[in-house]
């Protein structure tokens, strides 16, 4: 049996009215720096965001996560930022901001499959319906 392995993760979350500091978890980042695995998941539910706020952009939102997740993959989908290193990527990805896309707070855990820890992740803290991510 392999030996767990120490992860990073945050929570991906919209914040339509950043002033009301009312949010809908739509994500997750882990990042497995031992084993180089960065990957981020989402599952954007646009009618809890919109009952939050009936004006949410939905089309920025949608891009905004898109190129989320295209740093986090690396490479040129992922502009500048996603040439940089793993670790100075998930770093630029969980740096706290106070606009729309916000992540939580960094926890660590462990695991012997990041790909399970994420998907893990993702069903317990942003798919309220057990749908799956994408």
């Amino acid at each position: 049996m392999a030996a767990p392995e120490v992860y990073d993760y945050a929570v991906i979350r919209i914040v339509p009215r950043v002033e009301r500091e009312e949010f809908v978890n739509v994500g997750v980042i882990l990042s497995c720096q031992r084993t180089g695995f960065l990957r981020a998941a989402v599952a954007l539910d646009e009618a809890r965001l919109l009952a939050l706020d009936p004006g949410v952009d939905l089309d920025t939102v949608r891009r905004h996560l898109a190129a989320l997740l295209a740093i986090a993959e690396g490479g040129p989908g992922g502009g500048p930022i996603g040439q940089l290193a793993l670790r100075a990527r998930f770093h630029w990805l969980t740096a706290r901001r106070s606009s729309i896309i916000q992540t939580s707070p960094v926890h660590t855990g462990r695991c012997t499959n990041s790909q399970a820890a994420l998907d893990e992740i993702m069903r317990r803290m942003v798919q309220v319906g057990g749908g799956p991510a994408s």
